[in-house]
């Protein structure tokens, strides 16, 4: 128990932060996630998820559902576990899948509500043997390397998100005929819910600005169905381009945290019908601001129930 409690209050200076990227992702050695680190440790973890958007610590094994909890409200309110998906659980969303994930298409988290997520908190439980790997990307540096004529464009542009949107129609590999995936699906969109963002989006905390868009946009708001298609594929390969990206290599008992607001992620299925097993703790956010100054409005459905942001506001 003492050597426990020695490890649980690490210092801030223990911390040790690695770039992994050039322009995204680091990992950190010298933390054991807890709910009890001290405040400087954990703002140094919050201040390295800013500066590279995600990163990873290895060797979280001693985490359990209670201590994973403890230590993502250190990083402020959670949501619940997900606005439409039946967990089993108030604040654990639990992925798994022996075949294909539903989160193999590059997206970032539950825009399609207006209170996008500020982190995410995933905790490798059960890992392939091969396979399996995460991606992410940074959508300010993907914005950030626009050329002029399209930062014009896209800070003036606004895009419909949607859960209802079958992004999956886009994905050839996706198994139509799989009663499991179907099922997935059908649950996934069993409560509309439908959002106006800015494609811009100036963050919250660090003042920079990021691409909104992924795999939950439905249409460009005031373009036709094919002229949104075409520039959103025009904006979404700036954001996935290799260079802009970190790929991580799961191991059992690896914690990722990522900056919601800051980056898109895709799961790659790509290990057979071995089982995979992560949990994720979601930290609330606010809802987008335009480089203009207004707020992202709710077309269809009402996410309060998902992320009480006047808790953030007061």
């Amino acid at each position: 128990m003492t050597l426990q409690l020695e490890q649980d209050h690490i210092a801030a200076e223990d911390v040790r932060v690695h770039r992994l990227g050039g322009r995204i992702g680091a990992r950190i050695d010298g933390v054991r996630l807890s709910g009890s680190l001290d405040d400087a440790t954990v703002q140094r973890v919050r201040e390295a998820i800013l500066a590279h958007k995600v990163v990873f610590l290895r060797g979280q094994e001693h985490l359990d559902d209670d201590a994973h909890i403890a230590f993502a409200e250190r990083l402020g309110p959670l949501t619940t576990a997900h606005p439409t998906v039946n967990t089993g659980s108030e604040r654990i969303y639990t992925l798994t899948a022996n075949k294909g994930m539903a989160a193999n298409s590059w997206h970032t988290d539950v825009t399609f509500v207006d209170r996008v997520p500020a982190f995410s908190v995933l905790r490798g439980v059960t890992i392939p043997p091969y396979g399996g790997n995460t991606v992410w990307a940074n959508t300010v540096d993907a914005y950030d390397r626009l050329p002029d004529p399209l930062k014009a464009l896209v800070e003036n542009l606004w895009a419909v998100h949607t859960n209802a949107y079958d992004y999956a129609d886009r994905d050839e590999t996706e198994d139509h005929d799989d009663a499991v995936a179907v099922a997935r699906r059908a649950e996934f969109r069993r409560t509309t819910y439908e959002t106006q963002h800015p494609v811009v989006r100036v963050h919250p905390e660090t003042g920079e600005r990021a691409l909104l868009l992924g795999h939950f946009v439905k249409q460009f708001v005031g373009l036709n169905q094919l002229e949104s298609s075409t520039l959103f594929n025009l904006l979404q390969n700036r954001v996935t381009r290799l260079e802009n990206t970190i790929r991580w290599t799961w191991q059992e008992g690896d914690v990722a945290i990522w900056d919601n607001r800051a980056t898109q992620h895709y799961a790659v299925a790509d290990f057979g019908e071995e089982p995979r097993e992560v949990r994720r703790i979601t930290v609330a956010g606010d809802v987008p601001v335009s480089v203009d100054g207004r707020r992202s409005e709710v077309l269809v459905g009402d996410a309060t129930g998902f992320a009480d942001i006047d808790r953030l506001i007061s």
